[in-house]
């Protein structure tokens, strides 16, 4: 018998995701696919000028890493525990 994952049986898993900021050029990419609304705009300016994008830990991410592969400049890590 094959193994369930945890969405397969109703638990949701917890996200935790890292922004590298300096690679970040706020395109925003990140903020319109993530379905539970966990990125916002950032208010620090990285070394090139940037406003980046920060992750808010309390918004109950899945760490579905949808952010992740949407990021062209590959600055956002997943982490997903269950």
């Amino acid at each position: 018998m094959a193994e369930r994952t945890s969405l397969e049986c109703g638990v949701m898993s917890k996200g935790l995701i890292k922004i590298q900021a300096e690679r970040c050029k706020a395109c925003m990419l990140c903020i319109e696919v993530c379905k539970q609304k966990c990125i916002r705009a950032g208010s620090t300016l990285n070394k090139a000028g940037y406003l980046s994008v920060e992750f808010d830990e309390n918004c109950g991410c899945t760490g579905c890493a949808l952010c992740a592969l949407r990021c062209p400049e590959v600055a956002i890590e997943v982490y997903r525990e269950n």
